[in-house]
């Protein structure tokens, strides 16, 4: 048998947008090969075997990428070349103990940061982006990465455009292209063919990769996949890595002023050495040890440890976060802006009644009108239900009278809701062949269509506001005649009826608020409900509004007027997307950190606008691209866990950083006097690397430790003035018990060099160790703020080996000679003088005014690489291996 060869159909040539642009529709979809239905699934392997996938870059945890990263630290560099300096003079008990910081630092780093990836990229994977697509002429949901050119895609409100395409049809379409055109304003579409020379922003029968649909819906047929748009072609070239949040940017002022005090004490040691006539390689060895000795090593591996602690335990609570260094920006947050649906009740609405207009007919026609005048297939309802908004889902789900019966009407025309009309409108033909043009939506807008409403309708209107329902208007006219619906069509209507929902206050909601506001997190609401049904919700929580703007009067406002009032407003009502995001950008105005938890199509646009995005695992995909954070279950309660664990990571990283650089500071700053005014070096340089590492190893326990609740009241910010003045006071005080355990060995117990060097070892070891159990706390050690068990250990360990290592048998290696007995008897006498010593000061120093100590609040910016990167998210799968 000769087997039968199927005649293939050639790919057709790629297309460019521009040429699509100005050709009509018609033809555009001849050149493709495709049509309305779209294409076939054959069409479509070939497509994709020729174009390759829909992706930007593809995403995988690199190791090796990880480790550079590590590598480029700077106090890592100069832990590197005293490594390499003390190898180069044979001092190889210092090379030893500079490898041991170097892997430990390094290893603990790489190990946790590494993990985090590997997370972020399971999250990635769990999140998946599709849109609905026609393919063998039916609709079907398509992972956005399985676009490609020729195929046909739906767009609705808060659809993130996945490829570069040529509109074939649309209503009311406008988009938000600024993320390519630079354009602020929405730009509006249309399906006619444009000029040859029109710029990129003039292309209006086009919509582009990484734009927004704000309003309206559409169908288009991909023109452009992957980097082969001009989105991909804008991610391709900045080539930058994500931005950097404000705790990265804190971290590096905090690193700068650490260098400079490093190279000033270094270069001074190294001159008083030199004009000494000391030998000029034992100085530059010797300074580069202080140089190393005053910088805290461990930091990287301590913010890595306790960033990826600190996901671990969010993760434990149900809340993801896409970068670990979100969690510091969660802990920020002193503004949460939130709709009330699912957070503050239930998020289960239910149909409650349905109410005539004039409170007296019979109320099947409104019930009967309303289910008309949703998007619903109504020979289909019940299958379709997935699709519709949560009132309309409610709607279909309710029990009809025998004589409601949608499924015989036929549906001519429909203009989708929108959130500029906040109006739904059908043009329906009864099986009796009459046409009627029905608009459900917002009572106020559909009584400001309506040209008659029945003097009764306002009052219960009013009375089911008062009682917290939510409340749809329904309204119609005859339409004989009509074949096509408009915007202009929505006047001249009659007021029939209004349908109500309930959805009742959430049981944890009061205690979740109260949570929050302890937290120093102000919560406000933006909806599109009436003022009225929000303010009656936090009334029943127990809280008062302090104050309310609807979407009208924010319309008329200036943004220096709305910058003014917005702090002050407790709810947002009727408000639109847009409105959203313009709200979010005026409360971060004066260095508030604000962040927007949203689910929906219509969140997507303040979710991109906020300091902190957070979203449900049951958003919407453009809602879920947007956010930064990721709740698994929509409770304010699970949010303030992600705010208190931010902003418990902040404080631990603090406390070691103000105790590594304080103690650090004091201990270099004794030693290089003392090198000026001893004949023998007051610690050899390997001693003073294996002090630091030891101190440094018991402070690696801090992530997991306790936290004063004072400290999670309010957001902390990065304060380079109050480190710097802690250092300042501390130090000092740790350099007089130095000077004081100088002063004891030499003309005390007359110790020799390698004596002398083992019991400020000792001492130094003693009273920074165990000072960390003092300085992690404003309170009074033990008494009001118990450390947490590892700390504990860690830290008596630590002072332990410290005191043992002169009597061991690495004594000799070290450099260090056994001390007497009454050495010790003495130094218990300095480690209570001193920890009565840090208490009084640090009394003092917390008592000043918090104005002295407080840092302006950081101005934030989420700038343009920043957006970028967030929409190219969504086109950046995690690559195969």
């Amino acid at each position: 048998m000769i087997p039968r060869i199927r005649a293939e159909r050639p790919t057709p040539p790629p297309m460019s947008l521009r040429t699509a642009a100005t050709q009509t529709s018609e033809a555009v979809l001849s050149d493709l090969g495709s049509g309305p239905g779209g294409l076939s699934s054959a069409d479509v392997d070939e497509r994709r075997a020729a174009q390759g996938p829909n992706v930007l870059r593809p995403r995988r945890a690199k190791p090796w990428g990880v480790l550079w990263r590590q590598l480029r630290s700077p106090i890592l560099v100069l832990l590197s070349v005293t490594a390499a300096v003390s190898v180069f003079l044979g001092e190889g008990a210092n090379a030893v103990i500079i490898g041991v910081i170097l892997a430990a630092s390094i290893g603990l780093g790489f190990v946790n940061e590494f993990r985090a990836e590997l997370t972020a990229d399971a999250l990635h994977d769990q999140l998946r982006h599709t849109v609905p697509v026609r393919r063998d002429g039916t609709p079907t949901d398509v992972d956005v990465a399985d676009l490609v050119p020729g195929d046909v895609v739906d767009l609705r409100v808060g659809t993130l455009i996945p490829a570069d395409m040529r509109l074939l049809s649309i209503q009311n379409l406008s988009c938000d292209e600024s993320i390519v055109t630079g354009e602020s304003l929405p730009a509006e579409k249309n399906t006619d063919p444009v000029s040859p020379d029109a710029g990129i922003g003039d292309l209006t029968c086009c919509v582009l990769m990484g734009t927004v649909v704000q309003s309206g819906s559409a169908s288009a047929v991909v023109i452009a996949t992957g980097q082969k748009t001009e989105f991909g072609q804008i991610a391709a070239g900045l080539s930058v890595p994500q931005p950097q949040t404000e705790f990265q940017r804190g971290l590096g002022r905090f690193s700068e002023m650490l260098l400079i005090v490093a190279i000033v004490l270094t270069a001074a040691i190294f001159l008083a050495n030199v004009l000494l006539q000391r030998p000029l390689l034992d100085s530059l060895l010797f300074s580069l040890a202080i140089a190393v000795g005053i910088t805290p090593q461990l930091l990287p591996a301590v913010i890595s440890t306790s960033l990826a602690a600190g996901s671990r335990a969010l993760a434990r609570r149900r809340v993801l976060v896409k970068r670990l260094v979100c969690i510091e920006d969660l802990g920020d947050m002193d503004i949460l802006l939130t709709d009330k649906t699912g957070t503050l009740t239930e998020g289960a609405i239910r149909f409650d009644e349905v109410l005539s207009a004039d409170g007296e007919s019979a109320s099947d026609q409104v019930l009967l009108w309303g289910l008309l005048a949703t998007e619903a297939d109504y020979g289909s309802h019940r299958a379709g239900t997935e699709r519709l908004n949560a009132l309309d889902s409610a709607l279909w789900e309710t029990a009809r009278p025998p004589g409601c019966r949608p499924e015989t009407f036929q549906r001519i025309a429909l203009l989708p809701f929108d959130h500029h009309r906040r109006m739904t409108s059908a043009l329906v033909e009864s099986p009796e062949g009459v046409r009627t043009l029905i608009t459900k939506g917002s009572p106020e807008d559909v009584m400001q269509a309506c040209g008659h409403v029945p003097p009764a309708a306002h009052g219960i209107l009013s009375a089911q506001y008062a009682v917290g329902a939510r409340v749809i208007a329904v309204a119609g006219r005859a339409a004989p005649g009509v074949r096509e619906l408009t915007t202009d069509d929505e006047h001249g209507l009659n007021l029939i009826g209004f349908l109500t929902f309930i959805d009742r206050p959430k049981s944890d909601a009061r205690a979740s608020l109260t949570r929050l506001a302890d937290l120093g997190v102000t919560v406000k609401i933006a909806t599109g409900d009436s003022a009225e049904v929000a303010e009656k919700v936090l009334a029943d929580l127990g809280f008062t509004s302090q104050g309310t703007l609807t979407g009208a009067g924010i319309e008329a406002m200036s943004d220096a007027e709305l910058r003014v009032a917005a702090p002050g407003t407790s709810i947002f009502a009727r408000v639109s997307p847009e409105q959203k995001g313009r709200i979010v950008t005026m409360l971060r105005h004066e260095g508030r950190s604000v962040g927007f938890l949203g689910d929906g199509v219509n969140d997507a646009l303040a979710l991109h606008q906020a300091d902190i995005g957070v979203s449900v695992e049951t958003a919407a995909d453009v809602a879920k691209d947007a956010a930064d954070v990721l709740l698994l279950d929509k409770d304010l309660g699970v949010l303030a866990d992600g705010v208190a664990e931010g902003r418990r990571i902040f404080a631990n990283t603090i406390k070691y950083v103000l105790m590594g650089t304080s103690s650090n500071f004091g201990n270099m700053f004794s030693a290089a006097v003392a090198s000026v005014m001893l004949p023998f070096l007051p610690m050899l340089p390997g001693q003073i690397l294996l002090n630091n590492l030891l101190y440094d190893s018991g402070q690696l326990a801090i992530p997991g430790d306790r936290v004063d609740p004072q400290q999670l009241e309010r957001p902390s910010h990065w304060d380079i003035g109050l480190i710097r003045r802690f250092m300042l006071v501390f130090g000092p005080i740790s350099s007089a018990f130095d000077f004081t355990t100088f002063a004891l060995m030499l003309f005390v117990f007359h110790a020799r060099e390698a004596e002398f060097q083992a019991g400020w070892f000792i001492e130094s070891m003693a009273t920074q160790s165990l000072i960390i159990l003092a300085i992690r706390t404003r309170r009074v050690p033990f008494f009001r703020s118990r450390p947490s068990l590892p700390l504990t250990l860690t830290t008596i360990g630590v002072v332990i080996v410290g005191v043992w290592l002169p009597f061991s048998p690495l004594a000799g290696v070290l450099g260090f000679d056994p001390l007497p007995a009454p050495f010790f008897l003495a130094l218990v006498g300095m480690v209570v003088s001193y920890l009565l010593c840090i208490e009084i000061a640090k009394a003092w120093f917390f008592r000043r005014p918090a104005t002295q100590h407080r840092p302006a609040p950081p101005v934030r910016t989420r700038g343009y690489p920043h957006r970028v990167h967030r929409r190219s998210a969504a086109f950046s799968p995690r690559a195969r291996k």
